[in-house]
């Protein structure tokens, strides 16, 4: 069974910023993990509010379930919403 600690991956100022000093070399996208998927969601509002791109996906694990699952996440309303998720 697959057991990996959710992940969430943005692109922010400071972000795009180190990527264009750097010359293109590397990803203007940041990858944070989280120690429990609870602590991810508390964030999730922050999130989104500093991201340049209006989704974030989202990659975890569910326990008793196989292999990765991946979300997408949008504000809806001013909160932050799960607007598609699947299995990979």
């Amino acid at each position: 069974m697959s057991n990996f600690k959710p992940q969430v991956t943005i692109i922010t100022n400071e972000t795009r910023r180190e990527y264009s000093n750097s010359y293109g070399k590397g990803s203007p996208y940041k990858t944070i993990q989280y120690p429990t998927y609870r602590e991810l969601v508390k964030n999730m509002k922050r999130h989104l509010e500093e991201n340049l791109e209006v989704n974030i996906s989202v990659l975890r694990s569910r326990r008793g379930e196989w292999g990765e699952w991946a979300e997408i996440w949008r504000m809806v309303d001013g909160k932050a919403g799960i607007v598609k998720e699947g299995w990979m």
